[in-house]
């Protein structure tokens, strides 16, 4: 039997490597530049997004997978003889598809038992969730005790990022407790701290060395961190912060963040994601 299963979204930047190794099933969200929409990953990879953002004058838009597209993943789980699903999604504060999962179990109803789990968290933070999760599960865990590790994992999950521009952020309406730095956009390079599942804000400077100094500083004064993981979208100076944790000794993970969250963070966004330790 193939014991418990993993199905995430693509908001978890996960590659297709990292995925494909532990058995991880991604089910797309949409991006769409006007009337022209993209599936994610399979018709959209994070370098092609980043070149449409530049060339195209709408920002972009996300949606959330229909339940259907979720029903197929937990079934094709069932087929391959998963004893149980569990699926975990990007924070239910910022996207309905955690919603789209949740209705997706209840059709499946008896056939499969289904267990979904709002990890609080996206990029980076998801995906390290979602690793941890299935090399639980491989290890031969139960639904339930790998579904406790989730959750676990959520209260010690950070999320922090340097923005470029709040444009993409109040364009999608994910702006949430950032809203006050609206005011200054044109002089500052915001911080968000997404570690709750809501944008909240962590700081505004007046550069970016500064801004990408002040995430260095973040992950410092944190003391101890785990899975320590630097994602960027397409951002040429992103060797600005790794050079910075280079010489505090740190060893992160360094990954693209994709079109999901790149829609809202918007170009050049560098984020830090980790874990705190139990």
């Amino acid at each position: 039997m193939a014991g418990v299963r993993i199905v995430t979204d693509s908001a978890c930047d996960l590659t297709d490597d990292e995925a494909t190794s532990l058995g991880i099933e991604v089910v797309p969200l949409s991006i769409r530049f006007g009337s022209d929409e993209f599936e994610d990953r399979s018709e959209l990879s994070a370098e092609a997004f980043y070149e449409k953002m530049d060339q195209r004058s709408e920002l972009p838009e996300t949606a959330a997978p229909s339940p259907g597209r979720f029903e197929a993943a937990f079934r094709r789980q069932a087929e391959a003889g998963a004893d149980a699903v569990v699926c975990i999604n990007l924070s239910s504060d910022l996207s309905a598809t955690m919603a789209a999962a949740e209705n997706a179990a209840r059709a499946i109803g008896d056939d499969l038992e289904v267990r979904v789990v709002d990890s609080k968290s996206i990029t980076a933070g998801l995906g390290t969730q979602v690793l941890l999760a299935a090399q639980r599960a491989a290890d031969g865990a139960s639904a339930d005790e790998v579904v406790a590790l989730v959750e676990d994992l959520r209260a010690r999950t950070h999320v922090v990022g340097c923005l470029d521009t709040l444009e993409n952020l109040k364009k999608g309406g994910r702006i949430g407790g950032a809203q006050a730095m609206l005011g200054s956009l044109l002089s500052i390079k915001p911080m968000i701290d997404i570690s709750t599942g809501l944008v909240e804000e962590a700081g505004k400077h007046r550069t970016r060395k500064k801004s990408l100094e002040a995430l260095r500083e973040k992950v410092r004064s944190s003391g101890k961190v785990e899975h320590l993981a630097i994602m960027h979208g397409m951002a040429p100076d992103v060797d600005v912060m790794t050079k910075l944790l280079d010489e505090d000794g740190y060893d992160y993970r360094l990954g693209h963040i994709g079109a999901v969250i790149g829609s809202h963070g918007g170009p050049r966004v560098v984020g830090a994601c980790w874990v705190d330790p139990a």
